[in-house]
């Protein structure tokens, strides 16, 4: 059976789009760069993690890892697939603000959920559990 290893966002700035998603999604961190990390960029001619053309977003504890990836086609019209994140209805307006806070957009309210757009203007929701 097939198990989900890997969430892939094709983006134009890996680098930052990762940074978003790390700050976005709770238990996530992007991946740090060691010196062989660091040194396998330079020899395909990738200055540093800032030019990366994929940037890796690790779970602390398990669950999917989450890639930005560059692409060149820019990414206009209605996702296929977006992300549904949750968090306790008790503190939603506060979430709703720390996410616009980082960079995203609310694209739309509804009566159980927002739509909002990351940095890049992908798709996801926010919906608010009980506690």
């Amino acid at each position: 059976m097939a198990r989900l290893h890997d969430i892939v966002i094709d983006c134009a700035r890996p680098a930052a789009l990762a940074r978003f998603w790390a700050a976005a999604l709770d238990g996530y961190a992007v991946a740090p760069y060691d010196e062989a990390e660091l040194a396998r960029l330079r020899a395909r001619g990738i200055a540093g993690p800032e030019d990366d053309p994929t940037v890796l977003v690790e779970p602390r504890d398990g669950g999917p890892r989450v890639w930005c990836q560059l692409v060149p086609e820019t990414g206009r019209g209605k996702n296929r697939v977006h992300l549904d994140l949750t968090c306790p209805d008790t503190g939603s307006a506060a979430e709703l603000a720390r996410l616009t806070g980082l960079g995203a957009t609310r694209l739309a309210d509804h009566d159980d959920h927002w739509v909002l757009a990351d940095p890049e203007g992908n798709e996801f929701c926010l919906f608010p559990v009980g506690a």
